[in-house]
């Protein structure tokens, strides 16, 4: 079994966690709290490291928990996604800078309006690139649930994405 260092295995993974907490509790002070929280924890269960099948999933799982007990104490609803948060659009000129960061903000607004299940899948495969497999693990799902819901996170976005776009609804 390899070696799992806390430096190279487990700090670089705090983006990850930051992003998912977010996602999660809404509110940016609290993901950090949530990410520096899994970080305690895990190093309090480094005992137990060697016996995780992937620290990452564990990690992963840690933070899902408590952004989910934070979240639920404060009753958060949904996250409105800052500048710095977006990534920049490759666009040739103002206009159509423009035209893609409504573009972003509809489907980031759209997305943040799917229920919570679908709104963590799709945070995971489609920005973590996580596979079916772990996201499975991490939700407690079965493989075959994680695609149904993210089939239908994906199409319920694309779907009202269409409608907005054709008909400005």
């Amino acid at each position: 079994m390899q070696e799992i260092s806390f430096r190279n295995d487990i700090l670089p993974l705090k983006d990850k966690l930051f992003r998912l907490a977010l996602r999660i509790t809404l509110d940016r002070a609290e993901a950090e709290d949530v990410v520096q929280d899994t970080m305690i924890r895990v190093w309090n269960k480094r005992d137990e490291w060697s016996q995780f099948d992937s620290v990452e999933a564990y990690c992963l799982v840690v933070a899902k928990n408590l952004a989910i007990d934070r979240s639920q104490k404060k009753e958060a609803q949904h996250l409105e996604l800052t500048p710095e948060l977006a990534e920049e659009p490759d666009a040739s000129g103002p206009y159509d800078q423009l035209v893609n960061e409504e573009r972003m903000n509809l489907i980031h607004r759209l997305v943040n309006e799917l229920p919570e299940k679908q709104r963590l899948i799709m945070q995971l495969r489609d920005i973590e690139g996580e596979s079916y497999k772990k996201i499975a693990t991490i939700l407690n799902l079965t493989e075959e649930q994680v695609k149904v819901n993210l089939f239908r996170a994906r199409q319920k976005v694309k779907q009202r994405y269409l409608e907005i776009d054709e008909y400005g609804l």
